[in-house]
C-alpha cells in the first residue's frame, strides 16, 4: 500500500530521503524514517520547545504561561495523589505525566491534515504499555522483595495452584489491552477522518467526527494513565 500524504514525508521526498511504502519500512534508513517514528519525533520536539517558550524564567509571581503549566502539574498531582497516595504520586508522577502529555499530543496530532498519530501504530503503543508493565512488576519487587509472589497466590493456600495461572494470565494479558486499547481507538479515528476528507473534505462533514476524535483523544490518554497508576498502585499494595 502506498503511504499517506504526510507533512514530514514531503519534506523527506525534498532531501532526497527514503519514503516508506509500508507502515514500518524494509531498511535501517526507512524505519528511522518511517511516520510513526518521524512524528513521535515531532510531538517530542513539541513537547520540548514549547514549554520552554511558554514558561520561560519561573518568577515569583507567575505570568500566563507559568500559570497555565503550574495548572496543569498540579492538577496531574493531584489526580495521581487521589488514586495512588502522596507517596506513590512523588515516586511515579515523572514517568506518568511523561506518558499523560505524550499520549495525549500524539493523539491529537493527527486530527490535523497532513499530520498523523504515532499512537495509531501498535509499535508505539506497545513500547509504552512494555514500560508500564514492567515497571509494575519493578515496583512489586521494589515495595515487597520476594514477597511480592504473594499477589498472585490468593488468600488462600488451596486455591494457589488454581490463582496462580489465572493471575499470571491476567497480568500477561494487561500486555494486549492496553496496547490495543489506544492503538485501536486512534486507528479508527485516523482511518474515519481519511475516509471523510477524502469524500468531502471540502464540506464540513468531517467537523463532527473531528469534535468526536478530540474527545477520544483526551479519553484515551486518561484511560491510559488511569490503569496504569492502577496497576502501580496494586503493585505498591500489600497482597490481601
Amino acid at each position: 500500500m502506498e503511504h499517506p500524504i504526510l507533512f514530514i514525508s514531503v519534506i523527506l521526498e525534498k532531501f532526497h530521503l527514503p519514503v516508506p511504502h509500508g507502515p514500518v519500512g524494509h531498511n535501517l534508513l526507512e524505519k528511522i524514517v518511517s511516520p510513526h517514528m518521524t512524528y513521535t519525533w515531532l510531538v517530542m520536539a513539541f513537547l520540548i520547545l514549547v514549554p520552554k517558550l511558554t514558561l520561560g524564567k519561573v518568577e515569583l509571581i507567575p505570568g500566563k504561561g507559568q500559570n497555565f503549566w503550574e495548572a496543569v502539574i498540579e492538577g496531574m498531582e493531584g489526580f495521581m495523589a487521589e488514586n495512588m497516595g502522596k507517596e506513590g504520586a512523588r515516586l511515579m508522577f515523572p514517568m506518568l505525566a511523561t506518558f499523560a502529555l505524550y499520549i495525549l499530543v500524539a493523539n491529537m496530532i493527527g486530527l490535523m491534515p497532513g499530520f498523523m498519530s504515532p499512537t495509531s501504530n501498535l509499535n508505539i503503543t506497545l513500547g509504552c504499555t512494555l514500560i508500564v508493565f514492567t515497571t509494575t512488576h519493578i515496583l512489586g519487587l521494589k515495595f515487597h522483595g520476594a514477597g511480592y509472589i504473594k499477589h498472585f497466590l490468593g488468600p488462600l493456600p488451596w486455591l494457589i495452584p488454581l490463582m496462580f495461572p489465572i493471575e499470571v494470565i491476567s497480568h500477561l494479558a494487561r500486555i494486549l489491552s492496553l496496547s490495543i486499547r489506544l492503538f485501536g481507538n486512534i486507528m479508527a479515528k485516523e482511518t474515519l477522518l481519511g475516509i471523510l476528507f477524502i469524500l468531502a473534505g471540502a464540506y464540513f462533514a468531517p467537523l463532527p467526527i473531528l469534535c468526536l476524535g478530540v474527545f477520544v483523544s483526551i479519553v484515551q490518554a486518561l484511560v491510559f494513565v488511569l490503569l496504569s497508576i492502577l496497576y502501580f498502585s496494586a503493585a505498591m499494595e500489600h497482597a490481601h
